[in-house]
């Protein structure tokens, strides 16, 4: 996942703050899957010091000869130098102007395979080079394979969403340690009319050797293999995962578990994997994970962009892994524990659970690429800043030419504030509601609702407006209407989301509850002093816990 911040230059310094991989989760979502026909992938880049912002590289030439320099992302380290191309595309977060859009989250895997020498490119610029430079979602898989064929794989295990308007890979990719330059990797393209998902854990298994329309691999994904010893069977038996990222109990229970839940939501035959998800993980006779859910799924209905959305947005509700159940989650039914996830009481070991939804994201999209549409206007970059769950979503168009001021790289960082920030701003907000979390989040929810709501019903009309523009040959004028729509979206759901902020700290400040009527706060009959707020009593089930092992103590005397 992504890491430490640095900057990654082109020949004219483009910059990108990035913060250390801990967990990150993608869904990809095929157009046979949706109700308009769209692809769409989900990424929610978490790590605790990535600071959220939106990245941004206008379309530019180079001349011949330009050389591009890399900085590896996670310590802003050189690491050399590459040929430019003579011309790049424009890229908005992490999605072109040709609606391809790239995803990611790291595995590690083997730790034989940590390290490679004199590589130049980490996986970090693979993301952003590829965007750059790519026409579609095969060539991005073609590029980023070149790259590190040529020159060198600076990560570990990687797993990579790749779409555009018309198809979406997932995509494993393995250093190969000290000694050899490159990386073996395996890519499939989702079938139409499924979804998949990755966190964490490399999920293809075995896969086709002789069907190159649907999968892609290094010619010596498998040959390296059996030179380390890892595997001796016949090729169409050898599985990718369980060869380089055998599935444990705590990559089921923190990783897989996040893509069962999802897929949960959308297809009602997922119970039968609950097992492997809680970490319950068994083998067979060549120790290869033998419980395992598919590597895609088809969801029982089509889904919407609000739904696609829901599936970044979870705590295992209604799961045995439910994490408003436990006494964890405090009085106030709280799906958030802070780190560590794995503690020990007397030696014995445990852990809480990892959701998709948790505190520590930078920024989180949905990547909406519409083959209906001209490209500027069928792609969609649905960002957010911080807690998937607390945040809002926000339409950004692909062929915008100016950032919202908001969410620009620079304004502020991890340890900056900026009142002008998104990310502060939302920040704030989560940091409160996890402090009376079932009674806030019924105040946040209404906004998220009501701002969401909002952008779903104005898509078409947008998009009409910009497709007339456009179809008249006034292209820049299309471009520069969707401009304004979407820093004007941006900026106006930052300042109700700061006002937000405001309401919650007067309605709740001190554990109180201060009373409304008709949607403002009720003052008394000299209109100076608020009326007597509110002071709810803890659930009944939290006044035992305290008295539970010292009723003694809390007893009032008679």
């Amino acid at each position: 996942m992504l890491k430490k911040r640095l900057f990654l230059f082109l020949p004219i310094l483009v910059a990108l703050q990035i913060a250390p991989s801990e967990a990150c989760t993608n869904f990809l979502i095929t157009r046979g899957a949706t109700k308009d026909g769209s692809t769409m992938i989900t990424y929610a880049a978490d790590s605790h010091v990535l600071y959220g912002e939106l990245y941004f590289w206008p379309a530019a030439n180079y001349p011949e000869g330009a050389m591009l320099d890399v900085y590896e992302w996670d310590t802003g380290k050189f690491m050399g130098k590459i040929p430019q191309v003579k011309h790049t595309y424009q890229v908005i977060g992490n999605m072109n102007e040709n609606q391809v859009s790239i995803g990611e989250t790291t595995y590690t895997g083997r730790k034989e395979l940590g390290s490679q020498k004199d590589a130049i490119v980490d996986y970090g610029s693979l993301i952003y080079i590829a965007l750059q430079r790519s026409k579609s979602a095969h060539e991005a898989i073609t590029i980023m394979t070149d790259l590190v064929k040529n020159y060198g794989y600076a990560s570990t295990g990687e797993s990579f969403s790749v779409a555009d308007a018309n198809e979406a890979w997932i995509f494993f990719l393995f250093c190969k340690g000290e000694g050899q330059k490159g990386a073996i990797w395996v890519a499939m393209r989702i079938p139409d009319g499924y979804i998949s998902g990755h966190a964490n854990q490399a999920r293809i298994t075995r896969f086709p050797l002789n069907d190159p329309k649907n999968c892609l691999y290094s010619p010596d994904v498998i040959s390296f293999a059996r030179e380390k010893g890892w595997f001796e069977g016949k090729n169409n038996d050898f599985s990718f995962s369980d060869t380089y990222a055998p599935v444990t109990f705590s990559s089921a229970r923190f990783c897989e578990a996040r893509i069962w839940s999802g897929f949960n939501k959308v297809n009602k035959q997922m119970k039968q994997y609950e097992s492997y998800a809680m970490g319950k993980v068994t083998y067979d006779e060549n120790k290869y994970a033998s419980n395992r859910m598919p590597l895609w799924i088809k969801p029982d209905s089509l889904l919407s962009v609000k739904d696609v959305i829901n599936l970044m947005r979870d705590h295992y509700e209604g799961t045995e892994l439910d994490m408003t159940k436990d006494l964890g989650a405090g009085p106030f039914g709280s799906p958030y524990r802070w780190r560590p996830m794995e503690w020990k009481v007397d030696s014995v070991s445990y852990v809480h659970e990892r959701a998709v939804s948790t505190q520590q994201t930078g920024f989180s999209f949905v990547a909406q690429s519409r083959p209906n549409l001209p490209n500027p206007i069928g792609g969609i970059f649905w960002f957010g800043v911080d807690d998937t769950y607390l945040t809002c979503y926000m339409p950004i168009y692909c062929g915008i030419k100016q950032v919202p001021n908001s969410l620009k790289v620079g304004d502020g960082d991890m340890l900056t504030w900026s009142d002008n920030s998104a990310f502060w701003v939302f920040n704030q907000v989560s940091n409160f509601c996890y402090s009376r979390y079932s009674d806030m989040i019924v105040d946040l929810q209404k906004v998220q609702s009501q701002l969401e709501n909002k952008f779903f019903s104005l898509t078409p009309v947008v998009d009409q407006a910009a497709l007339t523009l456009w179809n008249n040959g006034e292209k820049e004028l299309a471009c520069q209407f969707l401009t304004e729509y979407s820093v004007n979206q941006v900026e106006s759901s930052v300042k109700r989301w700061r006002d937000l902020g405001h309401y919650l700290l007067i309605k709740y400040k001190d554990g109180n509850v201060m009373i409304e009527k008709n949607g403002q706060f009720e003052r008394n009959e000299s209109g100076k002093i608020p009326v007597s707020p509110l002071h709810p009593a803890y659930p009944d089930w939290w006044y035992r816990k305290i008295i539970e092992n010292n009723k003694d103590h809390f007893k009032a005397v008679e």
